[in-house]
């Protein structure tokens, strides 16, 4: 599609407000992990926005949120079904997050709480032999760091879809639906100061229950292969 057409960000909720306060929102995160010069489109289908047809927007990423798959809300499910029609038209996509649960539970994965519990902070992530084939991976390294921040997770894949990426809590770090459908449970946008917050965040205290959060803190510094993903998928290369 022609390069000059934007990148369409599809924001999934806002976070909370102790969040907003101190390092802003979704749409900020990921224009910093992108640069000047990217244009991006935000469109919020919890605040009732339209979601595009396909040919307005160059690719489509879908981003975190606060809430939960399994809520099944309608402005959730209507994004699942839009999710769903651009993946079979070979839309690029790609979810994080809470995007990469509903691209899982679109295209007939099971999501649902994680039963040990949430994962939160700096982690390592290695991935799989296939990985080292496909076209947004290959050049990562075998294991690299990312940012967490999630109670739920795809527990089942859906039909066809492969497991590129896993970590010592989750085995679905990264999912390949298609050649042009590809989803992270990580964060390629945070930044340090994202994580700390969201580590420190009121709001958070519930997911951080039994986690050591000054030990976590102190092992968050920066994720720039994490980062990188994000940016072959906008760029190419």
């Amino acid at each position: 599609m022609p390069e000059s057409l934007p990148i369409l960000l599809v924001q999934m909720g806002h976070p909370p407000a102790d969040i907003r306060a101190a390092v802003g929102e979704q749409p900020q995160w990921f224009r910093a992990a992108l640069g000047d010069g990217v244009p991006v489109k935000v469109v919020c289908p919890f605040d009732g926005d339209p979601l595009p047809v396909a040919g307005t927007f160059r690719a489509a990423v879908i981003s975190g949120s606060w809430s939960m798959v399994t809520d099944h809300e309608a402005w959730s499910e209507r994004t699942a079904e839009w999710t769903r029609e651009m993946m079979q038209a070979g839309v690029p996509i790609l979810g994080v997050c809470y995007g990469h649960q509903l691209m899982a539970y679109a295209t007939g994965g099971v999501v649902d709480y994680h039963p040990q519990g949430s994962e939160v902070g700096q982690l390592p992530v290695t991935l799989s032999a296939a990985a080292r084939q496909d076209a947004l991976l290959g050049e990562l390294p075998d294991t690299f760091d990312v940012f967490l921040s999630h109670e739920q997770s795809v527990l089942t894949l859906p039909p066809g879809a492969a497991a590129l990426g896993a970590s010592g809590h989750d085995p679905h770090q990264i999912i390949r639906y298609s050649p042009t459908a590809l989803s992270v449970q990580f964060h390629p946008e945070f930044t340090a100061q994202v994580m700390s917050q969201i580590i420190t965040s009121r709001s958070e205290r519930i997911a951080m229950k039994g986690k050591d959060r000054d030990a976590l803190l102190s092992r968050v510094s920066d994720t720039p292969e994490s980062r990188s993903l994000l940016q072959r998928f906008v760029f190419g290369g």
